[in-house]
């Protein structure tokens, strides 16, 4: 009999629960113009997610949760790309000022919200989320956004590494092809994060 693949999982002793901490922040990755767009860099079930964040910011504005979005911002000039505008040249149009990098009007951040400028695919790497976390004594990070299988997955498996539990809202973050967004749903799931409904987690309190 052939063993399903959470079986699989179950029996090397993976995809256990981190569970939910007593300090979240909610994390909103790359939900710009451009991602919002599927003639940009969007598609997929990126749309009915950014609906589903609208709700869940709400929830985290109501509760007082650290709350830090970002964006895709590379130099005018493409003066500071990298490696990674050599797989997807078409990032460096998000530059500061491109209509394609700003923030979605319906999640438009309020003072007090931390805005990550970021050149790779995690929110991490080179940018001040984590220091805007521990000064705020965060233990666990909710993570919404685009793309599932890219930014997301990037973020969370980071947040692992700075010892963030990690909560991926499964409804709130999308990708332009929906193979893999539920490939790295269940990947991240059985290594890296808890898996849970936007409902599940306002439930919570």
């Amino acid at each position: 009999m052939t063993e399903t693949d959470e079986e699989i999982y179950a029996r090397q002793g993976l995809g256990r629960r981190a569970g939910f901490g007593v300090a979240p922040a909610l994390v909103i990755v790359d939900y710009v113009v451009g991602f919002a767009d599927p003639s940009q860099f969007g598609g997929g079930n990126i749309g009915p997610a950014i609906e589903q964040t609208v709700h869940l910011l709400a929830h985290a504005r109501r509760k007082g949760w650290p709350v830090a979005h970002t964006r895709v911002v590379y130099a005018e000039d493409g003066s500071d790309a990298g490696v990674f505008t050599l797989k997807a040249p078409s990032l460096l149009k998000l530059t500061e000022t491109s209509p394609l990098s700003q923030i979605i009007p319906e999640l438009t951040p309020v003072p007090g919200e931390l805005v990550v400028r970021k050149r790779g695919a995690s929110a991490f790497f080179d940018t001040n989320l984590a220091g805007f976390l521990t000064m705020r004594r965060v233990d666990t990070l909710v993570v919404t956004g685009c793309t599932t299988s890219g930014c997301v997955r990037a973020t969370v498996v980071d947040a692992l590494q700075h010892d963030f539990r990690s909560i991926v809202a499964t409804d709130c973050v999308g990708d332009r092809a929906i193979a893999p967004h539920e490939a790295n749903l269940f990947d991240m799931g059985q290594k890296y994060a808890d898996l849970m409904t936007r409902a599940e987690i306002e439930a919570l309190g």
